[in-house]
């Protein structure tokens, strides 16, 4: 029976490598979304539950077998003010919403867009975001937080960088340096266990074995619960008074409310470490009637789908690339949606795919489905059975693993670029690499990329448009016109013709050109009026079959005294 079964699967499952490889997903998936559950402003758990629910149901239905789905940050940073203003319950509300919008772009297909992407698009993208998750990691290097108002982000925790002589800055960075020599050197001699679990094994048992103290997962968890709890509490205080302030006295007593100590009894009851019981069913309940807050989720649901399909659907091509394997964009649409959907019924903040840890996979053999799904039932399995072991690891082995993902992420062939590629392409890699890194959000420096790509492409091809005579005769001339008109070529279409030096016929051949565009229909129908204004006659040969539909389909837009010699292929 087994032998039966692997004849049909097992050539692209490897269940040894990709449980190995789950595992080590699954430790690597804990501080992400916990980091990403207190940007969003939930508790860690609701950023677990995401990373169990997107990450099962992704990588059993989705479109890429290998890739790793769970809260990200890019959906994270978006969510803040719906949870601030709403609460959480609209906050799950928007993802569903996001979901049901995610599968319709499956159902529609519209995930085939992502194989036109320019690769300067591409390659901006996974650098920005190499960028944006070594960045990310820097911030366990600061003690000592507190909560301070900010005129722009309102209350918020800062931290102070640690003393570079400290013995806690010394700890942290060994570990980061052993992580990350264990994970380099160790694939040279074996590859039958993944290096980055060794590397959190190893440095969880220094830890824990030895004289050696360092901050861990649990340490961690607990430390931002607080702080978010306090930032909660100072936020309400603020907002309650606010309306009785005059505008100069508000930032003082912003001010003024950030430094006081908050009473344990104003935290209140606060949740220690990550042990949790099965996520709960439940329907959002939000108020139906409010239109302003119906308008909030509406809107906050197509930016969580636009900035979801784009992340998943760009690391689903790097992801191809790798492995020289294709998945398909559009089942992964359909099945990030269904996820979501299913993400915001039981208390999860919503994900998508996520390049550092589907790059720790396919760096430790993940390649099947099982190495997703056995990621995402571990994670679960160690929170409601096992959070202790967790709880112990020392961040620094973990962010020790996510700068080898950095290393691994990061195009390092683009700096290579320069002076060997168009300076248009290089402005590309630069724009979308720094608005992925400054404004977080991907949707937007994908668009942009885009659009900066379509209009030197256009501007390129606009110089291409030329015209050859190719005859002179009594009353005649023929005219070859070389490069295609569309709207990038009109005017300098336009600018080649000179009607009142021509002959009474002109004739123009398209054969090494095509009519594009509306913008070209009007260009040809300009250069035509200027021609019959003077008693002269133009006319369109050799025009393919494409051409000659676009021109039908123009109607009156055409001159009839040339439109007849299109049609009859004069």
């Amino acid at each position: 029976m087994f032998k039966l079964i692997y004849r049909k699967y097992g050539q692209g499952i490897r269940w040894k490598d990709d449980l190995l490889s789950g595992l080590t997903v699954a430790l690597a998936l804990v501080p992400e979304a916990v980091a990403f559950a207190f940007v969003a402003g939930v508790d860690p758990l609701v950023g677990l539950y995401a990373a169990f629910f997107v990450g099962l149901i992704t990588s059993a239905i989705g479109g890429r077998p290998g890739m790793i789905s769970g809260a990200t940050g890019a959906m994270a940073v978006v969510m803040t003010s719906v949870v601030i203003l709403l609460g959480i319950q609209y906050l799950f509300a928007a993802v569903i919403i996001a979901g049901i919008i995610q599968i319709l772009a499956g159902v529609f297909k519209l995930g085939r867009f992502i194989r036109i992407l320019p690769h300067p698009v591409m390659l901006g993208f996974v650098n920005g975001l190499a960028i944006v998750i070594g960045l990310a990691q820097f911030g366990q290097f600061k003690v000592n937080h507190k909560v301070i108002f900010d005129e722009a982000k309102g209350f918020v925790v800062k931290g102070e960088w640690m003393n570079l002589g400290s013995p806690e800055f010394l700890v942290l960075a060994g570990l980061i340096v052993l992580t990350m020599l264990i994970s380099h050197f160790l694939p040279k001699l074996t590859r039958a266990i993944p290096a980055p679990l060794v590397a959190i094994i190893v440095c969880t048992l220094i830890v824990q074995l030895t004289p050696v103290t360092s901050k861990t997962v649990a340490e961690v968890v607990n430390d931002q619960r607080v702080f978010q709890k306090e930032k909660e509490v100072k936020t309400k205080q603020f907002a309650e008074m606010k309306e009785s302030l005059v505008v100069s006295e508000t930032t003082a007593k912003a001010n003024e409310i950030a430094k006081r100590e908050v009473s344990k009894e104003e935290l209140g009851e606060i949740r220690q470490g990550l042990q949790a019981g099965l996520p709960e069913f439940n329907v959002p309940s939000i108020d139906f009637g409010d239109i302003g807050a119906m308008k909030m989720i509406l809107l906050l649901g197509l930016t969580l789908a636009s900035i979801g399909l784009v992340e998943s659907l760009m690391t689903l091509s790097l992801i191809d690339e790798l492995t020289e394997t294709r998945g398909s964009s559009n089942r992964e649409c359909v099945g990030q949606g269904i996820a979501n959907v299913v993400t915001g019924l039981f208390g999860g903040m919503g994900g998508c795919a996520m390049i550092g840890q589907s790059m720790i996979n396919i760096n430790s053999g993940g390649r099947g489905r099982l190495s997703g799904i056995s990621a995402a039932v571990i994670l679960l399995l160690l929170i409601l059975f096992a959070p202790s072991l967790i709880e112990k690891i020392p961040v620094g082995a973990l962010i020790g693993v996510m700068f080898m993902v950095v290393i691994a992420t990061f195009e390092w062939s683009s700096l290579r670029l320069i002076g060997k590629v168009p300076a248009t392409d290089l402005w590309v890699i630069f724009a979308v690499s720094m608005i992925t890194v400054f404004f977080h959000n991907l949707a937007l420096a994908v668009g942009i990329g885009i659009v900066i790509s379509c209009f030197a492409y256009a501007w390129e091809r606009s110089k291409d448009i030329q015209l050859e005579m190719t005859k002179e005769e009594k009353d005649q001339k023929h005219y070859l016109l070389h490069g295609n008109v569309f709207f990038g070529s009109v005017a300098s279409f336009k600018e080649l013709f000179s009607p009142a030096e021509d002959p009474t016929d002109v004739y123009l051949d398209f054969t090494g050109s095509k009519v594009c565009d509306h913008s070209a229909i009007e260009a040809i129908h300009g250069v035509s009026q200027k021609y019959r204004a003077l008693g002269k006659r133009l006319h369109l040969v050799n025009l393919d079959a494409s051409c000659s539909n676009i021109l039908t389909k123009a109607g009156d837009l055409v001159e009839n005294q040339y439109y007849a010699k299109v049609s009859s292929g004069h």
